[in-house]
C-alpha cells in the first residue's frame, strides 16, 4: 500500500506523520504549512515540526533526469511553486467546506425566521380583528339618564294588549303640513331640473371602491345589520339597526360608537337619523317604535301604535310626525313631539303592510302591501287615491325623487320598476338576475340614480 502525502496527494519522499491527525504528509510540504500556519492542516490543532514522526520506507527510486537538460536553481524554484500550489488548493478545498456549511446554517436560520414572521402575522391579524371589535366601543360615555318618567308611561303596558288612543288630524296639523308642502314646492320649482354641477359621471360611479370597512358594530354571536341611515346634516354619523336588537349610532371619521341603544326585545329591521336633530327613531317586530335621545342613549319616546310587527317607517318633513306600517294592515301617522297617535287606518284591501314612503312634499305617501300592490294615499283625506299593480310577490321597498315626479318600487319578483305619478303608469321595468331579492332602494338627491341593494352583497 503506497503512501500518499495529504497536501499534495503525491507519493512522498521522505514522508512523515502527524502525530494529531495521524495523516501522512511530505516532510518539506507540510514543515512550509508548519511555518506559515504553526498548525495541522487536517484539524487545525498546533502543530510543531519536531512533532513529526518520520515514517521509514523504501527509498522511492526515481529515474535519474536527462543530463545536461535542466538546472538545478530551475528545478527548485519549479518545485516551490508547485509545493505552494497545492497549499493552496487545500486550502481552497477547506474554505470551500466551511462556506458550504456556513450557508446551511444561514438557509435553516432563514426558514426559522420566515415561520416566525408567519406567526407574528397571524397574531397581527388577529389583534387587529380583535382591535376594530373593541375600538368602537371606546367613544361610548355612560351618561346619566335625563329622561323623565312620564314620557316612558306607554312602556308599562307594552306587553299587554293595551293600544294608543287616536288624537285626530286636527286643522293645525292639517295647516301645519300644507305650509311646509307648499314651501318645498316653492323650493324645488326654484331649483328647477338642472342636474348639480358637482354630481358624479356614471364613469365615475363605476370606480367607486370601498374606502372603509367596520365590524364590531353589532354582537358577533348575533350577526347581521338590517337597516342603515345616514345622518343628512352630519354625514359622518350612521345609524344602523341589527339583529342583536340593538341600534348603534357610529361616527365613521373618528371610527367611534357614539351611542348603542338597547331597548328592542326583538331585531331592530328599521332605523331614522332625524335630520335636525341628535334623535333615532327605531322599529321592530316586537311592535314598538321607540324614540331615542343620542347623547344619553336613552329612550324618549316609545309608540305602540301596532298590534304586529312594524314594517315601516318614515319622517315627515317638518320632523315632527311620523308615518308607521305594519303587518297589522294599518298605517299611523304620530307626533314624535308629544308621542300621540294622530290617526291609524286600515289598508283598504285589509292586507298586512310591508313598507312605507313619504312623498317629498309630505301630503301624500306610499304603502307596499303583502299582495304584491304599490297604494298612494291623501294623508289630510286618510284616503287611498292611486295603486300602482305590476308586482308580483310582497312589495320590498319604495322611494320617490326628490323632485317628486317619479317613484321606485321593488318586489320579491327580482325586479325594480319606475312609475311617473303624473301620469300614473310604469314607465321603465330593470329586470334582475333570477332569484335576486331587493332588499332596499333609494333615489339619490338629484334623480339622477337609484341605488339597490340586495341579497348578492352590492
Amino acid at each position: 500500500m503506497a503512501l500518499v502525502c495529504a497536501l499534495t496527494n503525491e507519493v512522498p519522499e521522505t514522508p512523515v506523520i502527524s502525530p494529531h491527525s495521524g495523516a501522512v504528509f511530505e516532510r518539506r510540504v507540510i514543515e512550509k504549512y508548519i511555518l506559515e500556519n504553526g498548525c495541522d492542516p487536517i484539524n487545525g490543532k498546533e502543530l510543531k515540526q519536531e512533532e513529526l514522526i518520520e515514517i521509514k520506507t523504501p527509498a522511492v527510486v526515481k529515474p535519474k533526469p536527462p543530463s545536461a537538460t535542466s538546472i538545478p536553481a530551475t528545478l527548485k524554484t519549479m518545485q516551490d511553486e508547485w509545493d505552494a500550489l497545492m497549499i493552496h488548493s487545500f486550502t481552497q478545498r477547506q474554505q470551500l467546506q466551511t462556506t458550504r456549511q456556513e450557508l446551511s446554517h444561514a438557509l435553516y436560520q432563514h426558514d426559522a425566521a420566515c415561520r416566525v414572521i408567519a406567526r407574528l402575522k397571524k397574531e397581527l391579524t388577529a389583534a387587529r380583528e380583535a382591535l376594530a371589535t373593541l375600538k368602537p366601543q371606546a367613544g361610548i360615555v355612560n351618561a346619566p339618564s335625563m329622561i323623565s318618567e312620564p314620557a316612558l308611561a306607554a312602556e308599562a303596558g307594552a306587553g299587554g294588549a293595551h293600544q294608543m288612543e287616536q288624537a285626530g288630524m286636527s286643522a293645525e296639523v292639517i295647516q301645519k303640513l300644507q305650509d311646509k308642502a307648499t314651501v318645498l314646492t316653492q323650493e324645488r320649482k326654484k331649483r328647477g331640473r338642472t342636474v348639480p354641477e358637482e354630481l358624479v359621471t356614471p364613469d365615475q360611479v363605476k370606480n367607486f371602491l370601498t374606502v372603509a370597512s367596520h365590524p364590531g358594530l353589532h354582537s358577533a354571536s348575533v350577526p347581521g345589520i338590517l337597516a342603515l341611515d345616514i345622518n343628512s346634516a352630519d354625514h359622518s354619523k350612521i345609524l344602523t339597526g341589527g339583529n342583536d336588537k340593538n341600534a348603534t349610532v357610529f361616527n365613521k371619521d373618528t371610527e367611534q360608537v357614539v351611542a348603542i341603544l338597547k331597548g328592542h326585545t326583538k331585531k331592530i329591521t328599521k332605523v331614522i337619523y332625524h335630520p335636525n336633530e341628535d334623535t333615532v327613531i327605531t322599529g321592530s317586530p316586537d311592535m314598538n317604535i321607540r324614540i331615542w335621545h343620542v347623547p344619553t342613549s336613552q329612550t324618549q319616546l316609545l309608540l305602540r301604535c301596532h298590534e304586529g310587527p312594524v314594517t315601516g317607517l318614515s319622517l315627515h318633513p317638518t320632523g315632527d310626525y311620523l308615518l308607521s306600517t305594519s303587518s297589522d294592515k294599518h298605517w299611523a301617522f304620530s307626533d314624535i313631539r308629544t308621542g300621540r297617535l294622530l290617526t291609524k287606518v286600515i289598508d283598504t284591501a285589509e292586507v298586512g303592510l310591508t313598507t312605507a314612503q313619504f312623498h317629498p312634499d309630505g301630503l301624500i305617501f306610499g304603502t307596499g302591501t303583502v299582495d304584491s300592490q304599490v297604494k298612494i294615499w291623501d294623508l289630510k283625506e286618510q284616503s287611498n287615491v292611486a295603486n300602482f299593480p305590476g308586482h308580483t310577490g310582497p312589495i320590498s321597498g319604495i322611494s320617490f325623487s326628490e323632485n317628486g315626479y317619479y317613484l321606485a318600487t321593488a318586489a320579491d319578483d327580482a325586479c325594480v320598476k319606475l312609475w311617473d305619478l303624473r301620469k300614473l303608469k310604469n314607465f321603465k321595468t330593470i329586470q334582475l338576475d333570477d332569484g335576486y331579492e331587493v332588499k332596499d332602494l333609494c333615489f339619490d338627491q338629484s334623480g339622477t340614480y337609484l341605488a339597490i341593494a340586495g341579497t348578492d352583497v352590492r
